[in-house]
């Protein structure tokens, strides 16, 4: 470790011109009280997120280490690919150096570490976002972290961006802690700047490691624009809400503010805050593991109430056969779910009858964190299609996104994945998949389905209820997991620490590895 440290230091002190420890950022942006008298301390919020755990993340770590086993050859490629958006200060100022971004070598170090190492593990922190210029905002240039930074001024005259103006004094007080300078542009609360990042595209590999095309990774962008939120809400507007009320942004020379977005970054990942938090030492996390809980609640929280709702149709019973129909509406300006394509939500269908026995269930999840029926949890090479009709037990209504390689087998490898098999992820609201672009495109049997629209979904059970006596309860739950079963699963074939490591938090926490998106309760009559 500190022989890292030793091979890194040369490059740490023209590496503090580019970018600021968010310790420094910290100290002023903390202990921040709240009209309502909540805690709205920035770097307090910010230090659960995903963002600024982005490096610790154990599975993202498996999954680098993965792709460098399965192509080699391609080492220093995918770790600087890797490293674009989970390490972005050490990844951008090795660019600027000429040299490509690592990963493994920064990993070994600790957030003690100074220069590029320390800001390795700082994740996305605040000195990266608040300094992109809107330069390229929306251009394909911007995409796969394409972001622009302003690397011509050195130390004391580099510019932080931020939706307020300041006065001289506080500018310099700023200037004096950070060796930046605040500077008001409203850029900074617009979509395009997390579609840098957001927006990724993956330069796919065959089994040779030649070229095999070009995979739509990540495309929570592209879909928010054609949907009807571009002209209402931004990502900021759900994902940093602002605070009710003027208040401070600072805890020193405080100034009362409007609209004040708080740093929750809150998104759909609590199944990784709790492992964040529970193995935090074992990940050099100085996180306190509370904070972490609490984030998953609020996590937790924010996907029950902004992901979507599902109601369920009258009954039709005719004999021993019970139709229900369920409808799901999205609430969310992307799909759903969206981006890394490890995430899925499903339909989990219970039908008890007048005795409250079980006559029918679709879409249990067992304790390994696998879905009974889904084709693919049991079986690697195959895929669970989409259903307008769902008449079996063993059928499940899963929205998710299934790639395949360059010869047409289902992967979870990303630079194996050539194109998608399926992406059924429910759709925004305004979002005309006639009309989509390929990037965006549905895929399967979903793209035919008239019920599957903008907005939403419909799915028909119809259930042979045998001689069981009504009335009957229907209980409809719409569940989410941001990694699958099987994209844990095929880990474990890897001889290597990220992966083992991986496979072992996924396996120990699995039964609490789904959240619950909406849910539903009809009785026949």
């Amino acid at each position: 470790m500190a022989s890292v440290s030793a091979a890194l230091a040369a490059s740490a002190a023209g590496f503090q011109d580019l970018f600021t420890p968010s310790g420094q950022c910290i100290a002023c942006h903390n202990n921040i009280v709240g009209p309502q008298g909540q805690d709205l301390s920035i770097g307090y919020a910010w230090r659960t997120s995903m963002m600024a755990n982005s490096s610790r993340d154990p599975y993202w770590q498996a999954g680098v280490r993965r792709e460098v086993l399965d192509h080699p050859q391609a080492k220093a490629e995918i770790e600087d690919i890797c490293a674009t958006c989970h390490m972005p200060m050490a990844r951008f100022q090795a660019h600027t150096e000429g040299a490509k971004g690592q990963v493994f070598q920064h990993l070994a170090g600790t957030f003690a570490d100074a220069g590029v190492t320390a800001h390795a593990l700082d994740g996305v922190s605040c000195t990266v976002c608040h300094q992109v210029s809107p330069g390229n905002f929306g251009q394909t240039s911007s995409f796969d972290g394409g972001f622009i930074i302003d690397t011509a001024k050195r130390k004391g005259q580099r510019q932080v961006f931020g939706p307020f103006s300041m006065d001289a004094g506080r500018q310099s007080v700023m200037r004096s802690a950070t060796n930046f300078t605040p500077t008001e542009s409203v850029h900074i609360q617009k979509s395009e700047l997390c579609a840098t990042c957001h927006t990724l595209y993956t330069r796919s590999l065959d089994a040779k490691g030649e070229p095999a095309g070009v995979l739509p990774e990540q495309m929570p962008y592209l879909e928010w624009l054609q949907s009807d939120f571009k002209s209402t809400k931004s990502c900021q507007s759900c994902h940093m809400p602002q605070v009710a009320g003027a208040a401070p942004i600072t805890s020193m020379l405080a100034q009362q503010r409007p609209g004040v977005s708080e740093h929750v970054f809150v998104g759909g990942n609590a199944f990784m805050q709790r492992i964040l938090g529970k193995y935090a030492e074992a990940l050099g996390i100085t996180t306190p593991p509370a904070e972490f809980t609490a984030a998953a609640k609020r996590t937790e929280e924010h996907l029950a109430a902004e992901s979507a709702t599902v109601s369920i149709a009258p009954f039709t019973v005719a004999g021993a056969r019970v139709t229900l129909d369920v409808a799901i509406a999205s609430l969310t300006g992307h799909k759903l779910p969206t981006a890394y394509p490890s995430r899925r939500a499903w339909l989990h269908v219970v039908v008890r009858d007048a005795a409250q026995n079980v006559v029918f269930e679709s879409g249990a999840l067992r304790g390994n964190g696998s879905i009974v029926g889904n084709d693919n949890d049991d079986d690697p090479a195959k895929a669970e299609p989409h259903y307008a009709l769902i008449d079996n037990p063993d059928q499940v209504q899963i929205y998710e996104s299934v790639m395949a390689d360059s010869a047409g087998r289902v992967t979870t490898s990303l630079l194996s994945g050539a194109r998608y098999l399926k992406d059924n992820r429910l759709l925004p609201r305004g979002f005309d998949k006639s009309a989509a672009s390929q990037d965006v495109a549905v895929q399967g049997g979903a793209a035919q389905d008239p019920d599957f629209t903008g907005g939403g979904d419909h799915v028909r059970y119809a259930i042979d209820v045998g001689r069981s006596a009504g009335p009957w309860t229907a209980t409809v739950e719409l569940n989410y997991q941001p990694i699958g079963f099987r994209w844990a699963e095929n880990l474990k074939t890897y001889d290597a620490a990220e992966p083992k490591r991986f496979v072992k938090y996924y396996e120990d926490n699995a039964a609490a590895s789904a959240s619950l998106l909406a849910r539903a309760v009809a009785t026949s009559h």
